[in-house]
């Protein structure tokens, strides 16, 4: 997959999130995705994990992320700078800064991402 393909299917992606639909999210997606629970802690994995993770988070709070750059990285990751803004439900700023999302695509889906710190 090139990278401007790569690109295309991070965009998507977040774009899908700031939705809030789940299931465009997901076909982005390996069904065995590793992800970051970035909320609580740790890593969820599979369909369900990210299903749930996101449920709960956003019934907690109302985060918003919106990718600034890609980069590919020597090893094939795409490093992602993202601006984030998260919200409790009652509109109060609970962060906002710039975060990096580094992503490991295979057969064009996302099969793992980290949360590093700019």
């Amino acid at each position: 997959m090139t990278t401007n393909n790569n690109n295309e299917l991070l965009s998507n992606a977040y774009d899908a999130f700031n939705r809030r639909d789940i299931d465009e999210v997901l076909a982005t997606m390996d069904e065995n995705v590793h992800w970051p629970n970035g909320w609580e802690g740790g890593y969820v994995h599979g369909y369900d994990g990210v299903r749930d993770y996101w449920t709960r988070q956003w019934a907690a709070l109302n985060p918003k992320v919106v990718p600034v750059s890609f980069k590919e990285m020597e090893d094939g990751r795409i490093e992602t700078l993202v601006q984030q803004t998260v919200k409790d439900l009652q509109d109060n700023i609970v962060f906002d800064g710039t975060v990096k999302h580094i992503y490991t695509i295979s057969n064009g889906l996302i099969t793992q991402m980290e949360i590093v710190e700019v």
